[in-house]
């Protein structure tokens, strides 16, 4: 008959008890039980394993040799279960405080701020300070907890979390479409109207991939920002080309307020990662957040919180 694994872990605490207590009677004072049910939880353990553990008599105990084993086994087993309650007290503790927040403008407002909900549902002990900005804050002189940053990171020293890439689409509205007519190809790009975004490097290339590889085309047109949702509502009049990330222009493209070029080219998606500085000790509220972040945000979420 297979034992209870309850009971069985009872019975191992009570014999550890009454080994290191050095009788009966000691071990029930010290778990507060009586001295016959201490000496049932160990005639059950023998008769479980089919061996004697004890040597009893009126005066003395003393362990067997397989007793002995048994004994510093069973230590080892009370030792983990103890650790595994710890961890799990731990687990329960509040995440409280401020949290400071960077990132970039578009990302900030159209992929992390509609998650933020979720992680404030689990933990409303923590209030989030998110700032937005299109330039590269310093995540330490800055004191920021976290930053998330959209593009290639450079090899700084910092603790970098990959999150789902950040999927680019060009588009225009149907009105300029109209009048200018469909670009075909990355290279016809050249003839167009198209709107730059001034924080890119170089700004006036456009990258694309396609059946040939990756196609590189100069671009130009009458405007440029240094804001996506600026060039958005530029293209939505009709001013021209932009390419700009998708979950800027999800709803656009589902309305048919914007129409997607190209559809047979991709931009190459930028790379994201949720930034921490090296050294600083994570405290629940950081480390609650950036563990819910890369499971909302993260490369296997499928990017579900990048394009809403």
């Amino acid at each position: 008959m297979v034992s209870n694994p309850v009971d069985k872990f009872s019975s191992m605490m009570v014999f550890v008890k009454a080994v290191e207590s050095g009788s009966f009677a000691a071990a029930a004072d010290a778990l507060e039980l009586s001295a016959p049910m201490v000496g049932k939880h160990v005639r059950q353990l023998e008769q479980q394993l089919g061996v004697t553990l004890l040597n009893r008599s009126t005066r003395r105990q003393s362990l067997t040799e397989v007793g002995r084993n048994y004994y510093e086994r069973c230590k080892i087993v009370l030792v983990e279960v103890e650790a595994a309650d710890a961890i799990a007290r731990d687990s329960r503790k509040l995440a409280q405080g401020h949290l400071r927040i960077s990132a970039s403008i578009n990302y900030g407002t159209h992929c992390l701020a509609p998650v933020l909900a979720g992680y404030r549902s689990s933990h409303p002990q923590v209030t989030l300070g998110l700032e937005l900005s299109d330039s590269v804050v310093d995540v330490i002189a800055g004191g920021y907890d976290a930053v998330f940053r959209v593009g290639t990171m450079p090899d700084s020293g910092l603790r970098a979390r990959p999150l789902a890439p950040y999927r680019m689409v060009a588009c225009a509205a149907p009105a300029y479409l109209v009048e200018h007519g469909a670009p075909q190809a990355p290279a016809d790009l050249a003839q167009h109207q198209c709107l730059g975004f001034t924080h890119w490097s170089p700004r006036e290339v456009w990258y694309f991939d396609g059946p040939n590889g990756r196609e590189k085309v100069a671009i130009h047109g009458p405007l440029s920002a240094n804001v996506g949702h600026a060039l958005r509502v530029a293209a939505l009049g009709g001013m021209g080309i932009i390419l700009q990330p998708e979950a800027l222009v999800a709803d656009d493209l589902r309305a048919g307020c914007l129409q997607r070029v190209l559809p047979d080219y991709a931009a190459p998606a930028l790379p994201v990662h949720l930034v921490t500085a090296p050294g600083r000790l994570r405290t629940q509220k950081l480390q609650s957040f950036l563990d819910y972040i890369v499971e909302v945000l993260g490369p296997q979420s499928g990017g579900r919180g990048t394009n809403r």
